[in-house]
């Protein structure tokens, strides 16, 4: 093979196993079972497949930021993939197999071919990987280090390296440096605030990250707010949570509270008082809130896995890297979207969620959405939908996002998504059962307008005795419903507000129990859903779920505007 055909060696060590060669991206959080490592991605091609000791290769990964946590977990508990080979470039994966090997001492190898080399691998039965080669079915794909980027660090961060800050702060910048290497970072830079969204817990390895770190003396140095956690905070013992749930979700809350983080506890940061400003440099983690930071407040913030973002809040520092640079946040792919008439809000989840899957780790320019004149709901659902199906951090709406003048690179290829398409999206997070049982409003967390606009939609009806009706917001938002009334009108409907917790992080028997369909607004949840609780979810409108509230059906159809 030729030098083009050398794999690089991201992390390096020794694996054997079956080939795993994955159709598309997958992510690890909400697609990857894990404590058993199978993938519970009811719309990924390879649903059920086993991923523990195989060779799993992927272009890179996809989706959500917890992908990290989920690999840490599986490889503490022996049932990770005995290495991952990607084609791209990717962080979330890779963060958690060097948070697994720099804290935990268990080798996960990270490497990346190129696309010949990843193609005669992926159709391999098996293969072992050595620190010099890939062998496989007659073949050896040599391995080379993957070139460590020289990263120019200043003084405070060599005095933070070197642990004249504390052991936190130095294995915090450990973990930074080795992972801007891998970036192609050459330097670091200063950051105003974080987003943890490591406080969603996955399992026992978060946790014992969290408490490492906290046992460190590890402490925030920046303002640093907090993800939606795993569960009511203050009410879980009275829902009935299991303790044995319950106690470590509760602590691993409480651990990262410990260090200095605000306890927010919201996978929508961007709707509390102090947004960022268009231009800050931040360090933020959960997908859906990084590109609406970077796409419609024109913040800057590179897509953080899990564990990089304690590590950026603990020092005030991140990778100069991706998003960060002007360069990384052109447009490098140009979608044209057919705008149809008389469409109403459940179009823009269907985009974002369409667009990713175009899109997949190229920034794209949406073009044709303007006359949509979408508000801050719109562009919220737009951006979760686009963070579950793609790997880009950020996305341009043309006449709407404020950096999509002039976005595009001069070559960027041209897409389409056409009303057939959407159409077709549709029906693919539409389709199930009419009888409902649960209407779950807030993935990301509902606004208060949202909230308001919920009110609207029931009209004073009463929800049918058979269906469960919950909004989960942010503590803030539940503060504001509370004063204005929205609340106790909600309640009034039969509709619960749970705060701290959102869907992709609620559990049984906060979850309704008997629940066995689920109708959402959120794009995010109808994708991730029936992979997390076991459900079939479908899509819908406000009034959707607010008819479905009160009658305990959802009649399947395509909208007026798709047909």
């Amino acid at each position: 093979m030729s030098h083009h055909d050398t794999a690089l060696s991201i992390l390096p060590g020794s694996a054997e196993g079956p080939v795993v060669a994955l159709s598309e991206a997958l992510s690890f959080w909400g697609g990857v079972d894990p404590q058993t490592g199978r993938i519970i991605d009811a719309h990924h091609p390879q649903h059920g497949t086993e991923l523990a000791g195989a060779i799993v290769m992927m272009p890179a990964s996809r989706g959500s930021c917890s992908g990290s946590g989920v690999v840490l977990e599986l490889a503490l508990a022996g049932r990770a993939p005995a290495a991952l080979v990607f084609s791209e470039h990717e962080d979330v994966a890779t963060l958690g197999a060097l948070v697994a090997v720099e804290m935990f001492g268990h080798s996960l190898p990270v490497l990346r071919l190129p696309r010949a080399a990843f193609l005669a691998l992926a159709g391999s039965v098996s293969a072992r990987i050595t620190p010099e080669a890939i062998l496989a079915d007659g073949m050896a794909i040599p391995v080379a280090p993957a070139s460590e980027a020289s990263i120019d660090l200043s003084d405070e961060d060599r005095s933070m390296l070197a642990g004249r800050r504390g052991a936190a702060v130095a294995q915090a910048m450990r973990i930074l440096v080795a992972m801007g290497r891998q970036q192609g970072a050459t330097r670091l830079t200063d950051v105003t605030r974080a987003h943890i969204d490591g406080c969603i817990y996955a399992g026992p390895a978060n946790l014992v990250f969290a408490e490492a770190m906290a046992s460190l003396g590890g402490r925030v140095r920046v303002p640093t707010t907090m993800n939606a956690i795993s569960v009511d905070r203050g009410r879980w013992e009275q829902q009935g949570v299991p303790p044995a749930f319950g106690v470590p979700a509760a602590a691993l809350a409480d651990a990262y509270v410990g260090m200095g983080c605000r306890p927010t506890f919201t996978c929508a940061p961007y709707l509390l008082d102090d947004a960022p400003a268009r231009g800050e440099a931040i360090g933020w983690s959960e997908s859906n809130a990084v590109i609406y930071a970077n796409s419609v407040l024109g913040a800057r913030t590179a897509k953080h896995p899990d564990f990089l973002d304690l590590c950026i809040a603990i020092t005030g520092r991140a990778p100069l890297a991706g998003p960060f640079l002007d360069a990384d946040r052109r447009a490098g792919l140009v979608i044209d979207v057919h705008w149809p008439d008389g469409a109403d809000a459940a179009l823009w989840p269907l985009i974002g969620y369409l667009a990713g899957h175009v899109a997949r780790d190229r920034v794209p320019l949406l073009r044709g959405l303007s006359e949509g004149h979408p508000g801050r709901d719109d562009l919220k659902a737009l951006c979760a939908a686009f963070g579950t199906t793609a790997a880009a951090a950020m996305l341009h709406i043309a006449g709407v996002t404020p950096e999509a003048e002039g976005a595009a690179l001069p070559d960027a290829p041209r897409a389409v998504i056409t009303r057939a398409d959407l159409a077709a999206g549709w029906r693919r997070l539409n389709a199930g059962p009419e009888e409902v049982d649960l209407v779950a409003i807030g993935s990301p967390h509902a606004s208060l307008d949202e909230c308001r606009a919920f009110v609207e939609a029931l009209r004073g009806r009463r929800r049918d005795p058979r269906v469960c009706g919950i909004v989960t917001a942010g503590r803030q938002v539940l503060a504001a419903a509370e004063a204005d009334g929205t609340r106790s009108r909600l309640a009034a409907s039969g509709v619960e507000m749970i705060p701290d917790l959102c869907w992709c992080s609620i559990s049984r028997p906060v979850f309704p129990a008997h629940a066995r369909t689920v109708i959402t607004t959120s794009g995010k949840y109808a994708h991730y859903g029936p992979g997390l609780s076991g459900c079939l979810v479908r899509l819908g409108t406000l009034t959707d779920c607010a008819n479905a509230l009160v009658s305990g059906r959802a009649p399947v159809y395509v909208p007026e505007w798709l047909a």
